[in-house]
């Protein structure tokens, strides 16, 4: 037994005297969790900028600034592995919750990127994606400074959950609409404030394929929103019989169904249904204004879904899955024209109807 323990002996005293050949551990202190990625088309080929956000550091937590890294390389893979060079920690991407993607990287094409995030074993696809219009992501996350984007990004998230912003999406909720329906929507935000400090909300980017066709803005968005369908908080303004009346718009639910004519879609059909409630009012309605009041909301309300399908239509994207969800009346005739929807839904006449519930 005695024989076997001698050549231990000089390992045993590495390991108390902490001179080991073993691979140090890192502790979470040695480690730059980022947060935020950013991802920008570039001369060299792909542009990739990751933010920590502001860090604790110490046993105090002592506050640090955001931490930007940044890589310019002919691939994502290349650009990732470029980053982890630049800093004394450990770069770890398993916890990035916000991807941004450039308008420029936009008009070339996203699927490069969402393969990317599935297939990589760090990132995933449960990080909120973003499109900056008419900026790269780069210049977006420089803008943020020591604070970082990242409050910002989560203040909107949390707002949309409550219905009081707009929509947000996750890179895997836009990936399968790609996959699935040939087109998808990316909530859109621009710099805004002194230096473009501030990410303010700007409609949605709409893709076709996997590059962008446009943007919705206003009216067009809300639309949009309709059209997905949940929870949503928006203030509609109206005077009945010189009462200035208030409402609330709190959610909508929109059904589709298509009618076919010889194996051919003739007529898409749209019903949405809105709920509201008075906010303010100067007197009581009576029941034939609360009923006045009723057709002028669904007159504005319309007008809303037809400035959005306009677009839509315009650019053959049906990013809100209309005609998936009519295939349930129609499995059979749905099979026959799935893979030419997108022309199907360019030219089909729409039929809209709004019913306001107050």
């Amino acid at each position: 037994m005695k024989k076997w323990l001698v050549p231990l002996l000089p390992a045993l005293w590495l390991l108390m005297s902490g001179c080991t050949g073993l691979p140090a551990a890192r502790e979470m202190g040695d480690m730059a969790l980022l947060r935020t990625m950013g991802v920008d088309v570039s001369p060299a080929g792909v542009a990739i900028t990751g933010s920590t956000g502001p860090r604790a550091k110490g046993i105090q937590g002592e506050g640090q600034g955001a931490l930007i890294l940044e890589a310019d390389r002919e691939s994502l893979s290349v650009a990732c592995l470029a980053i982890q060079g630049q800093s004394d920690s450990y770069v770890f991407f398993g916890y990035v919750e916000q991807l941004l993607v450039g308008q420029g990287l936009a008009e070339r094409g996203v699927r490069p990127v969402l393969d990317y995030f599935a297939r990589d074993a760090q990132l995933g696809l449960g990080a909120q994606m973003w499109l900056v219009r008419a900026d790269t992501a780069r210049q977006a996350l420089a803008a943020g400074g020591d604070q970082g984007v990242e409050s910002r990004l989560e203040t909107i998230r949390n707002d949309s959950k409550m219905g009081i912003a707009q929509f947000t999406r996750t890179a895997g909720e836009v990936y399968t609409d790609l996959l699935e329906l040939g087109c998808g929507y990316i909530p859109a935000l621009a710099p805004d404030g002194e230096g473009g400090a501030v990410l303010a909300e700007r409609g949605y980017a709409i893709l076709r394929g996997e590059s962008l066709a446009g943007y919705l803005d206003g009216e067009a968005a809300k639309g949009l929103e309709m059209l997905a369908g949940g929870a949503q908080t928006d203030i509609l303004q109206a005077e009945v019989a010189g009462n200035k009346v208030s409402v609330k718009m709190t959610m909508a639910h929109t059904r589709s169904h298509l009618e076919f004519q010889g194996g051919r879609p003739s007529s898409l059909k749209l019903a949405c249904k809105v709920e509201g409630r008075l906010a303010e009012y100067e007197r009581r309605l009576s029941d034939p204004e609360r009923q006045e009041l009723k057709e002028m909301l669904e007159r504005q309300e319309q007008a809303r879904l037809e400035e959005a399908m306009k677009w839509l239509q315009a650019w053959g994207t049906d990013c809100a899955g209309l005609g998936a969800k009519a295939a349930a009346g129609r499995p059979i005739q749905w099979q026959r024209i799935r893979e030419s929807w997108p022309e199907w839904f360019s030219q089909v006449p729409v039929e809209i109807r709004v019913e306001v519930n107050i």
